[in-house]
């Protein structure tokens, strides 16, 4: 596996409205992006940091993944996202290392990315994210 950098830092928020000013006015960064991503039930916000990218996230769901989160946890940092060449391939290679999977193969994310999940009760506790372009 070849992880060339951090592609995004997911944070889950109650309201993309409330937390976007936040983003632009205080650390002066820009959104360039706000997108819905109807089968994870969530809509997302993004802003450029260099390489990497920040991800809002807003449930659409209460029942969706970062609805529950919310509950759960409150708002905060929700996953680490890395870019690798072949999510696919990744995923298998860190199966065959002993890391528990969400996602058995990619599917489609934000932006028009391939993606998979690692369980954070594999990756300490961390939510890991593989991407890849297409």
């Amino acid at each position: 596996m070849s992880v060339s950098h951090i592609e995004h830092i997911g944070i889950a928020v109650n309201s993309l409205e409330e937390a976007i000013p936040y983003y632009e006015k205080v650390l002066g960064l820009k959104c360039y992006a706000i997108e819905e991503v109807a089968d994870q039930k969530v809509k997302t916000a993004f802003f450029k940091v260099g390489d990497t990218k920040i991800e809002l996230l807003e449930s659409t769901d209460p029942e969706g993944p970062i609805g529950k989160f919310i509950e759960k946890k409150g708002q905060g940092i929700h996953h680490l996202a890395f870019a690798v060449d072949n999510v696919n391939e990744s995923l298998k290679e860190a199966e065959a290392n002993g890391v528990r999977l969400i996602d058995q193969t990619s599917r489609k994310g934000a932006e028009g990315l391939n993606i998979g999940f690692l369980h954070p009760k594999s990756t300490l506790g961390v939510l890991t994210e593989f991407c890849s372009e297409k």
